[in-house]
């Protein structure tokens, strides 16, 4: 069969796309440290994230305790100007004596209550700058990582330029027809739409084919023979 022959052409289209196949595998293997770096990278926003939300929360309860107690504090500060202002005789007195007492236990217990919301806070902000700290310091390393990675595709990239481009001249010079079968073969058929006829077999799925089926791919012409097993297109590379 000559190397000119449609088949071998067409064998040759595969041998490009197997190995276009591979760099783009190799594209997507990302380097380990890279992958290390970007999980850690997600970790940091995940938990920061979770972390300002917390906060946020507290800073809510802290702000609208502040704001009761400014507010009972007021109150406070109302009663004993009336106390001094209205209260004429001994059961005046306990009156206001009483009210100004109930506020400032209030008063107290909300000052209690704001202790361990304040003491929260204050984790929550220094965990919040501690997870900032780390993504900061966490960047250049990233980038460089990053950028590393763009050049290794880049270099990939360029490697299977000259195979498609040989791919593009190949198949300009095929039917459309049968470059189109080849194409829904190769995917249907993890990578090979073409096989070897081995010792008589199908070097796709190894089944015996039969003797005109070995003889008529023999010949090398289009259509292409398929093997009668898995529908590859059959080709004899032993042949001269």
């Amino acid at each position: 069969m000559s190397d000119s022959s449609p088949l071998r052409r067409l064998h040759h289209v595969q041998e490009l796309d197997l190995n276009l196949d591979r760099l783009r595998d190799e594209e997507s293997n990302i380097p380990d440290e890279l992958r290390a770096a970007r999980a850690e990278q997600e970790r940091l926003n995940n938990e920061l994230e979770d972390t300002e939300i917390t906060l946020e929360g507290i800073d809510k309860r802290v702000r609208q305790q502040e704001l009761d107690l400014a507010g009972t504090r007021e109150q406070i500060a109302r009663a004993e100007e009336e106390q001094e202002k209205n209260a004429f005789d001994a059961r005046a007195q306990s009156q206001y004596g009483s009210r100004i007492q109930m506020l400032s236990e209030r008063a107290d217990e909300m000052e209690e209550d704001l202790v361990p919301l304040r003491e929260r806070q204050r984790e929550l902000n220094e965990r919040a700058a501690d997870l900032r700290a780390q993504h900061r310091a966490l960047r250049p390393t990233l980038n460089t990582l990053e950028e590393q990675d763009d050049a290794r595709v880049q270099d990939l990239r360029a490697q299977g330029e000259a195979d498609r481009q040989e791919r593009a001249r190949l198949v300009g010079e095929l039917d459309n027809r049968t470059v189109r079968e080849y194409d829904m073969i190769r995917r249907a058929k993890k990578g090979l739409g073409v096989v070897e006829i081995k010792a008589g077999r199908c070097s796709g799925c190894n089944v015996m084919l039969p003797v005109n089926v070995q003889q008529k791919a023999a010949l090398g012409k289009l259509p292409p023979v398929k093997c009668p097993s898995c529908g590859r297109f059959l080709i004899r590379l032993d042949l001269a």
